[in-house]
Formats: structure tokens, C-alpha cells, sequence
């Protein structure tokens, strides 16, 4: 009988305040979903498994990391639904064939083991539901009103739940039948076996299965690879810096923001001179040379090119060369207009092209005092900064 597993992958990552999901952010130059993948392909016990993605990925994962990675036991992608529950149940109903086992696990837990994966499904076959976790070491109080302690709740026999959770197939198909009949959503499929009554073990997990949901997590799983691969980060630091002229009849454009203005700046491409500055040091960072030299001027593809490609194809030679981005700090400077209202966009623009954290960019707006030919609104003057990890 077989034993398949449902990876759900189907959340936007809101909590992490990323511009890509969580799923698809990169662990030692892998997304952090193929690392759980890769684990499940590699157990011997598993037979199938089904991915739960968002519904506008699910081509595009099969082509680019799937087929790439050769994860053949991946049979089923599926389309997940608003809530957890909702992929969960969508991965039971894509289930082909006889199956006697199911394993449910949260695609951003990529350091779960095959050891822990093994103990919980031989108790799920031997019980009939099993679920992973950890005795909790901290203290634990209940609050009321204006968070006044209520109760202090003894710890000994607390467990901070993890995934994966091992079911019979039959018995995880009635609990999530009689959720649904009673509109009942639970924050993880044991609560929905629970309520039928039907005890669940619980077996010992590890405090290193993190779930990867804030960026503090992401910082945790990245100390974490790093310490059990026992290799040295190298960081690099670049800089960057971009001017050009105000002209008329052109749009002003910075980070990929069109900003209202009787003038714009002068250039071959769309002249964004913040993302030309954060390029030039990407590309200083790691070691491969500027703008100029990939993107010339006296190339006519690049005429009037929106900078935001370019940036898209600095981020595609940095990571080439086994570069990961870890934070952007730029400099705008000119006496007007105000570009402060424009930042944030600016942000989410840049954050969203180098599929990095927002709150891992940082841009900054100042005038030149009326010094110069910044002072005298002749031009914009932009510089950057940024720090590279290659692991």
C-alpha cells in the first residue's frame, strides 16, 4: 500500500514581508521548497508525493525547479486554496489509487530529517494518527483583558506541534469531511482528527524543524545551513553611484516609479539613475565590472529599456557567479521633486525584481543645500551600496 506525502507550498509569504513566497527564497543558492522536497524524494517509504502551490504557479515550478531538480516523486501539483486547510484538502482530493498512508508537511520546515519523517509515520500505521513536536521550554501564561495574566499553565506536558503529521488515509478523509460539514477550519490537521474523538500520538520532533514564517526565521535558517555545512560565509561590499541631467520631455523615472515632474532625466535607457546606481554595485560587489560594460550605451536594445530589466539581469549574473544579496543601502540627492512619498514603491519595486525582503533595501532622500548642479536642479546624483554573501 502506498504511502504519499503533501507538501503544502500554497501561502504568499505575507509574514515574511518577501516579494516572492516564502517557499521559493533561497537557501545556499536553492529554494527553500526544493530543500524539502529533496528530502522527501530521498525516503525510500515514500511513494508519491503531491504539491500544493499557488494556483499561478503551477506550471512554472514544474518547469523550473521540479524537471530541474529531478524530483520524479512529485506526481501530483496541484492548486492550493485561501487558507491551509483548504490546500490540504485539495492535495487529499488528487489522491489516484490505493494509499494506506498520508503524510502532511509544511513546505517552509525544510530541515526536518528522515529519521523524524520515518518515527512518525511507523506510528501513525501503528495508531492510526501521529503528529511531530516539541516539548515546550518556556514558560506559558494564558492572559485576559489588557493582557492581565490569567494562568500560569504547567509546561511538562506541552508540545509546540510540527510537521509533518502521518494519518490513515481513511481517518484524515472523515475529519476533513466533518470539518467542512461543520464549517470548522483548524491551525493544523491533528486538531481536525482530534475532533472526532481519535487519539494522536505525539512523537518527538526537533527544536531544529523550524517553520520559516518571519524574517527572523529566514536569518535562523541561514545561520542554520550554514553551520551544518561548516562553511565560511564571504561577504563582499560594492558601490555605486549614478548622475544624470534633467531634460525635457522625457518622464522621470526612479526605481521603477513614474514621478510627476515638468522634467525628466536624460539617458540611452529609461535614465533610472537610483537602479543604474544599485546595479553598478551589485555588479562591484561581485567582482563583475559596471553597467556600462553589460548594458552600453551604443547598444540600440537598450534604447529607452525599462531599468527594472536591466536590474533582472544583474541579479541573474551575480547569482551565476554564486552571490546572494544581503542588503541594498542607496542615496537619492537632488533639490526636487520630493521623492519620499515614492519610496516605498520604490522599495517594492526593487524587492520584488532581486526576489529579496523589502526590509532588506533601504533608500534615502536628500538635497544638495542649492550647492553645485544638484543644488541648481541641473541633475540627480545617486549613490548605493551593497553587501553580498556567497556561501
Amino acid at each position: 500500500m502506498r504511502t504519499v506525502a503533501i507538501i503544502s507550498a500554497g501561502g504568499a509569504g505575507k509574514r515574511l514581508k518577501a516579494y516572492v513566497a516564502k517557499q521559493y527564497l533561497l537557501l545556499n543558492r536553492v529554494p527553500i521548497l526544493v530543500h524539502t522536497l529533496k528530502i522527501f524524494q530521498k525516503l525510500k517509504a515514500i511513494d508519491d508525493i503531491i504539491l500544493v502551490l499557488p494556483p499561478d504557479d503551477l506550471v512554472s515550478v514544474r518547469q523550473e525547479l521540479i524537471d530541474k531538480y529531478e524530483l520524479t516523486k512529485v506526481t501530483s501539483i496541484v492548486a492550493g486554496g485561501k487558507e491551509r486547510q483548504d490546500s490540504v484538502r485539495n492535495g487529499l482530493a488528487a489522491i489516484d489509487g490505493k494509499c494506506e498512508l498520508i503524510l502532511v508537511h509544511d513546505a517552509v520546515r525544510p530541515f526536518v530529517t528522515e529519521k523524524v519523517i520515518r518515527r512518525v509515520a511507523a506510528a501513525a500505521k501503528a495508531t492510526g494518527a501521529a503528529s511531530l513536536g516539541v516539548k515546550a521550554k518556556d514558560t506559558i501564561k494564558e492572559t485576559g483583558k489588557n493582557d492581565i495574566v490569567t494562568v500560569t499553565i504547567p509546561r511538562h506536558n506541552l508540545w509546540l506541534t510540527q510537521t509533518p503529521q502521518a494519518f490513515k488515509l481513511d481517518i484524515l478523509k472523515k475529519a476533513y469531511k466533518k470539518a467542512y460539514d461543520e464549517k470548522f477550519y483548524g491551525t493544523d490537521d491533528a486538531s481536525l482528527v482530534e475532533r472526532m474523538g481519535i487519539k494522536v500520538k505525539m512523537i518527538a520532533g526537533s527544536y531544529d524543524n523550524i517553520k520559516i514564517t518571519t524574517p527572523e526565521d529566514l536569518v535562523m535558517a541561514k545561520a542554520f545551513i550554514k553551520s551544518k555545512s561548516g562553511d565560511e560565509i564571504q561577504t563582499r561590499i560594492g558601490c555605486g553611484y549614478d548622475s544624470h541631467r534633467f531634460v525635457t520631455g522625457r518622464k522621470l523615472i526612479l526605481g521603477g516609479v513614474e514621478i510627476p515632474f515638468k522634467q525628466g532625466l536624460q539617458g540611452h535607457s529609461d535614465a533610472d539613475a537610483l537602479i543604474h546606481a544599485i546595479c553598478d554595485a551589485l555588479l562591484g560587489a561581485a567582482g563583475s565590472g559596471d553597467i556600462g560594460r553589460h548594458f552600453p550605451d551604443t547598444d540600440p536594445q537598450y534604447k529607452d529599456i525599462s531599468s527594472k530589466v536591466l536590474l533582472g539581469r544583474v541579479r541573474g549574473i551575480i547569482e551565476d557567479k554564486g552571490f546572494t544579496i544581503n542588503n541594498i543601502d542607496a542615496t537619492i540627492i537632488m533639490e526636487k521633486p520630493k521623492v519620499t512619498p515614492f519610496v516605498e514603491k520604490m522599495i517594492a519595486n526593487i524587492a520584488k525584481v532581486l526576489k529579496i525582503p523589502a526590509d532588506d533595501i533601504n533608500i534615502k532622500a536628500k538635497t544638495n543645500e542649492g550647492m553645485g548642479f544638484v543644488g541648481r536642479s541641473e541633475g540627480i546624483v545617486v549613490s548605493a551600496v551593497a553587501i553580498l554573501n556567497k556561501e
